[in-house]
């Protein structure tokens, strides 16, 4: 749909006087799996063109390595029984087994286990789909004195585990409703253990290290906190390029940490739209002519048609609700219809558009505005549509110097004028007829002009468009505004 007065609609402007600088942070969020129903940690890295996502994954960084993030580890068991380390899930829940805490002064290991990695064998024998309890107590605990273990770093480890996302058991983070056989596994905490032998020169080294997963270039992205066939996404929001690759959802643990993410993704988005041409990074065969806008599936002459918000989510704080519409606070979750604006086309007709931000919804009204203002000036302040009136053709013409002028078709007579303060009121049948309520600037009586159109709503909402021109028109700080409008419309 191109709705846009016979050129090409313009970009929406950020004055260059009031800059909004662009956002670049990183933090740690959980990124949802629609196969598993799990949510695991990633690191969001937010740059001015990039939004990259990273997993948690161990490297090796010196030595031969054998098999690609595959590791064999000895473990020797101490007197008091103990192999220094706590695994937790298992098959029953859908998950391997992972090891959930390391103990340094325990484990003869050289640092080759990390906290995540999933066990894939025992002794050779392979637990990749072995319940928590075979093999914790059929495998680790009547493995003798040396175990021999074989493990892959779980890039996707589910976030019910609650491990900590450096090694180390000073970084654990609450229990897991899942069971930990720490208790059954590691020694009772005496440092008479015997020091683990020194790697040799030739051994692997391994390191755990946030690794570039998905990198989504931000240049005519958008943000959605919906998903179809799913209900509203609270503290979550999926991110999508222009090729249509996406980040899947991204889960926050408040609301006001969700919509800080997403102000500043939608602000970086926002900029790099404004700052680039359309056709800069089409190719040849998908570039935009000037011809192309005039051949849209749908046009519609801005001047004819409605912009209407949805109702504002009201908050028992008025200051606070005008405060997010203006953008000066961030938005909380909003309801299904309180971002929503529809473009009123004709009876019964519209179409409706969702943006994810208050301040989006201001920019969008503010710009729609100061567009049909100037389509008003482009069609040279008038606009005639044919009526009738008791049998008679008339023109009605609206004039934003004038006002309503009703003139006889062929003769051209003017039969009446009124000045645009002088309407009062109106009533339509939806359909073709409408009466106009003026006011006799001299006998101060009402006056009613009923007249029938072949396209009423079309009228209607171009007297409405003339008549918001006019008042924008007397509004200094609207006037002034105009000044930014020059480096956008041509764009």
């Amino acid at each position: 749909m191109n709705v846009t007065g016979k050129q090409q609609p313009e970009l929406i402007e950020r004055p260059a006087s009031l800059p909004v600088p662009t956002s670049t942070k990183s933090g740690i969020a959980l990124l949802y799996n629609e196969e598993t129903n799990n949510t695991y940690d990633v690191c969001l890295k937010l740059t001015k063109e990039v939004l990259t996502i990273q997993k948690l994954d161990v490297v090796c960084t010196s030595g031969s390595e054998s098999q690609v993030n595959h590791r064999t580890v000895v473990l020797r068991r101490q007197a008091t029984g103990g192999l220094g380390l706590s695994i937790k899930g298992g098959a029953e829940h859908n998950v391997p087994v992972v090891i959930s805490k390391i103990f340094k002064d325990q484990v003869d290991q050289t640092g080759k286990l990390f906290v995540g990695d999933a066990v894939l064998q025992v002794n050779g024998i392979n637990v990749e789909h072995c319940t928590h309890e075979e093999v914790q107590v059929h495998l680790l605990r009547t493995a003798g004195d040396e175990v021999t273990i074989t493990v892959r770093y779980l890039r996707e480890v589910p976030s019910f585990l609650k491990l900590p996302l450096s090694p180390g058991p000073d970084h654990s983070r609450v229990s897991s409703p899942l069971f930990d056989s720490g208790v059954h596994l590691n020694g009772n905490g005496n440092n008479t253990a015997p020091s683990p032998p020194s790697p040799s020169a030739n051994e692997p080294k391994y390191e755990k290290r946030w690794l570039d997963a998905v990198s989504l270039p931000l240049l005519m992205a958008r943000v959605s906190r919906y998903k179809a066939g799913k209900d509203k996404l609270f503290n979550c929001f999926e991110v999508f390029a222009l090729d249509g690759a996406s980040t899947n959802i991204l889960q926050f643990c408040t609301a006001a940490e969700s919509t800080d993410w997403l102000q500043a993704i939608s602000t970086n988005i926002n900029d790099l739209t404004q700052e680039n041409i359309i056709n800069k990074y089409c190719s040849s065969d998908d570039q935009i002519s000037a011809a192309d806008w005039g051949q849209a599936e749908t046009t519609y002459n801005l001047y004819e048609v409605l912009f209407k918000v949805h109702k504002l989510w009201m908050a028992e704080d008025c200051w606070l609700q005008a405060r997010l519409y203006l953008g000066l606070e961030h938005s909380p979750e909003q309801d299904t219809e309180s971002l929503c604006f529809s473009i009123l086309v004709g009876h019964g007709q519209s179409h409706t558009f969702r943006v994810e931000l208050a301040t989006d919804l201001a920019i969008w009204e503010k710009s729609f505005q100061r567009a049909v203002f100037l389509e008003v000036q482009r069609i040279q302040q008038s606009k005639s549509y044919m009526c009738s009136s008791q049998g008679n053709v008339l023109c009605f013409t609206i004039d934003f110097a004038s006002g309503f002028t009703c003139s006889e078709s062929t003769s051209k007579t003017i039969l009446w004028r009124y000045k645009f303060s002088q309407l009062k009121g109106s009533s339509d049948d939806g359909k073709t007829r409408v009466k106009l309520l003026f006011k006799n600037p001299e006998s101060k009586q009402i006056e009613m002009k009923e007249l029938e159109f072949a396209n009423l709503t079309a009228v209607l909402h171009c007297i409405h468009s003339f008549i918001a021109a006019k008042v924008a028109s007397m509004d200094p700080l609207f006037m002034c505004s105009q000044s930014f409008l020059g480096n956008y419309t041509n764009s």
